[in-house]
Formats: C-alpha cells, structure tokens, sequence
C-alpha cells in the first residue's frame, strides 16, 4: 500500500482578493520515494506553487494535506518537521561553519531556552557524511562554491529528518557536472525513502532522476504522470513554443533536442541604422 506524504486537492492562488489568480485547478500528490519534478516556462508560478506547499504563501482554495493532515492547522514548526525546503539562489550572509549551518537544520527540535543536544549534532554529522562533506566541517560557509554551498544547504535540510523535500530550481547556478552530481544525490534520497518534489527549467532532468513530471502552463498543469506520458514532444512544444525532438538512447533513456526554426528577427531597420552610423 503506498503511503502518501504530500497530497493537494484542487488548489489555486494569488497574491490577494483583487488581484488575478497564478494558478487554480491544481492536485497530486507525492508518495515516500517519489521524485516529481515541475516543469515549465518563466513566469508560470512554479516558485509560487513550491512556496504554497510548506505554507510560505498560503492557498485561496483546496487543501493541502502532509501525512494526512491539513496544512493550514499545522504550525511553521510541524511543517520543518515533514518538509525540508532549499529556496532558489540561497545567499549566505554570516560566516557560519558548515558544521553550524547543518546543525541549524536541528532548530525545529530545540526551544529558544536549549541547546543542541550530543544527539543533534550527530545528526548534523550524519547529514554532512551521507553527502560526502564531512571534510568540510570546519570550513567558513561564506568561502564555498556555489556547488559546495547547495550541497551544504541539503545537509541542513536532511538534519531536519523531514519526509519530503522541496527544492526550488536546485541546479541553477551549478555547472554541468555538479547538476548530475546533485540529481544522483537525490535519487538516492529516494531510494532510502524520501518524497522530492524539485522545479526545474530542464526536461532532461525529468527523464534523468523523477518517476513523475508536472507541467505547468496557463495556470494549471497541461499534464501530470511519468516522464514517458508527460513529456511528449507536442507537450513539449506546446509548453516552450519550441520544435524537440526525443532521442532515446541505448540504455533506454530519453534526451530531449531542441530543434532550430526558421524563426527571423525583423532586423531591417536596425541593419540600416547600423550601417549608416558606420558610414
């Protein structure tokens, strides 16, 4: 029987009563080993629907229920308990150690008046080698690269314990090689039975670590369920107005090819400015 820790019921949002909605219509749900990743263009309100999730911004209508119960009867406290989340672009701003910055993750489970106890540091040691950061303990936060940092930052997130996590975007700014690095850290994540639910710009990375894909666009979802039935090429070109092509590989998985269209800017008139200011 599977066990669902996150489930949404027909939810929308916006920013206030007058103001237009920037989603509605929305359910799923996540079950322990889940990874679902949201996909779609600038500006659809996948930041804003990850936010919804553990109660940054609150939902106009439907539910939200984490391990059966709604979020909305739940304190910011509870939610630290079941969800661990990683914003877009987190910028440090003291020079902490990193052993700090992972113990902070214990702060859901001490009261303003305690102290962190042998047991929550370690856990905050635990998170560190689970990564393969362990080294790093005594390094200054603020001097790591952007690869070290989100990497230090998940650490944090797994010394909460949490059920689910819910990552913003978790590859931008990363190079090539430290994105794949970080989607395989959260396959494994999976496999010891954590729910992902991570947005990225990325189709290839749905096919690379996600069992299920949502794609966002007008305000709803234009499709949720496994990369193979979502991520379709006319799915694809509906949503990023593009020509792909899928390419599956020898080992089985997918690629996704954006094509060249004849697609011309109207440059008349700038070519001609151009070449009189030449002359």
């Amino acid at each position: 029987m599977s066990e669902k820790v996150i489930e949404v019921k027909n939810i929308s949002f916006s920013y206030s009563k007058d103001s237009p909605l920037i989603f509605e219509n929305i359910s799923f749900s996540v079950e322990k080993g889940d990874i679902l990743c949201v996909l779609g263009p600038n500006g659809t309100g996948k930041t804003t629907l990850i936010k919804t999730l553990n109660k940054i911004h609150e939902i106009n209508d439907g539910e939200i229920l984490i391990d059966g119960k709604n979020i909305k009867k739940l304190s910011y406290s509870d939610i630290s308990k079941y969800i661990g989340y990683i914003p877009q672009g987190h910028v440090p701003s003291f020079p902490f150690t990193v052993f700090d910055v992972v113990l902070m993750g214990r702060s859901p489970y001490i009261s303003l008046t305690s102290s962190p106890k042998l047991r929550d540091k370690k856990i905050a040691s635990d998170a560190l080698k689970t990564l393969g950061i362990y080294h790093m303990k005594d390094k200054e936060y603020t001097n790591l690269s952007g690869g070290e940092r989100q990497l230090v930052f998940l650490a944090r997130v797994l010394a909460q314990e949490p059920d689910v996590l819910i990552l913003d975007e978790p590859t931008n700014h990363l190079d090539f090689g430290n994105q794949i690095r970080l989607l395989q850290i959260l396959e494994q994540l999976s496999n010891l039975g954590l729910a992902i639910i991570m947005s990225s710009h990325y189709p290839d990375h749905a096919f690379l670590s996600a069992n299920k894909v949502a794609i966002m666009k007008d305000k709803t979802f234009l499709g949720f369920g496994s990369p193979e039935e979502v991520l379709t090429e006319s799915n694809l070109k509906e949503t990023y107005g593009i020509d792909v092509e899928l390419i599956e590989l020898d080992n089985g998985r997918k690629i996704c090819i954006p094509i060249k269209s004849n697609f011309k800017l109207e440059m008349d008139n700038y070519a001609s400015k151009y070449q009189s200011k030449k002359e």
